[in-house]
C-alpha cells in the first residue's frame, strides 16, 4: 500500500535536554503503528527545494494522544534545525508512515530482550518499553542507555521510574563525559566488558536492538558479537540530522 503525506499540525513542543526537544503531531489520518517504527518528514522551501527525514515514533502504539516525535538537534542538518529554531505550535508538517518493519517488537513476541540506545537512538526503545508497559507485560528486558551526561539521558525521569516497577525492566545508564549517578551505572562509552556483563544479567537474550549514530551502533554491535551473541538476533538502526 502506498504512503501518502498528510498535514499534520504541531500541537506541543517540549524541552527535554539542552539539545532535544519532543514535537507532537496531530495526524489527521492517524494510523496504528508498532514500537519501534518511524515516520517520514518532508520540508519543502519557498524556492521547491525539499528535504526529508526520518523520525522514530516515541509514542506507545496505544496511546490515543497526538504523535511524539523526539528530535535531536543536528548542527550540520537540514531538518532538525528548523524544528528547534523555527518550527513552532501551529505549524503544519508534511508527515508519512507509519514505517519499517524490521526493527519492532511486540510484547506478544516475547523476550528477554536488550535494548542499547545512545542519545537520541534512545526514541525507538522508549516507544518499546512504554508499550511493554501499557501492555503489563513481564517480558525481561536490559535497557542499556548511552548519553554524555546524567543530564542528557532523554526521558531520563520517565525511564527511572518505569525501572522502579520491579516487573522484570532493568535500567543501566553509562555517561561518556560526566560522573555516574546510581549504583551499578558507568562513566564511560560502551565496550565489550559492559555488554559482557549486561549478558551476564540477562541471560538467553532472543534479542537485541540497537540505536544510535553510526560509531555507537557499530562498537555496540561488535561488543555483541564479540560476547558470543549470534548476528542473526541483533538488530541496529542509525540516525541521521
Amino acid at each position: 500500500m502506498k504512503l501518502l503525506w498528510q498535514k499534520a499540525t504541531i500541537t506541543a513542543i517540549v524541552p527535554r535536554t539542552a539539545r532535544v526537544k519532543s514535537f507532537f503531531f496531530k495526524v489527521p489520518q492517524p494510523s496504528p503503528f508498532v514500537a519501534g517504527q518511524h515516520v517520514d518528514i518532508r520540508l519543502t522551501a519557498d524556492d521547491g527545494y525539499q528535504a526529508q527525514r526520518s523520525y522514530s515514533i516515541a509514542s506507545a502504539p496505544e496511546s490515543t494522544g497526538d504523535l511524539e516525535l523526539v528530535i535531536e538537534r543536528l548542527d550540520d542538518g537540514e531538518v532538525s534545525p528548523f524544528f528547534h529554531d523555527i518550527a513552532a505550535v501551529g505549524d503544519e508538517i508534511e508527515l508519512r508512515g507509519p514505517i519499517g518493519g524490521y526493527f519492532v517488537w511486540n510484547a506478544a513476541q516475547g523476550g528477554p530482550i536488550i535494548l542499547i540506545g545512545g542519545g537520541s537512538g534512545i526514541v525507538p526503545l522508549l516507544s518499546m518499553v512504554r508499550h511493554r508497559a501499557a501492555q503489563r507485560s513481564s517480558v525481561p528486558v536490559a535497557l542499556l542507555v548511552s548519553a554524555r551526561t546524567w543530564d542528557d539521558v532523554i526521558h531520563r525521569d520517565e525511564l527511572l521510574a518505569l525501572a522502579q516497577r520491579h516487573d522484570g525492566l532493568r535500567l543501566i545508564l553509562t555517561t561518556t563525559r560526566g560522573p555516574a549517578m546510581r549504583e551499578g551505572d558507568y562513566q564511560r562509552r560502551i565496550d565489550a566488558p559492559m555488554i559482557t556483563a549486561l549478558l551476564q544479567a540477562l541471560p538467553a537474550a532472543q534479542q537485541c536492538f540497537v540505536c544510535g549514530s553510526n560509531p555507537f551502533v557499530e562498537a555496540a554491535a561488535q561488543s555483541l558479537i564479540a560476547a558470543a551473541v549470534s548476528a542473526d538476533v541483533i538488530r541496529t538502526e542509525r540516525y541521521g540530522g
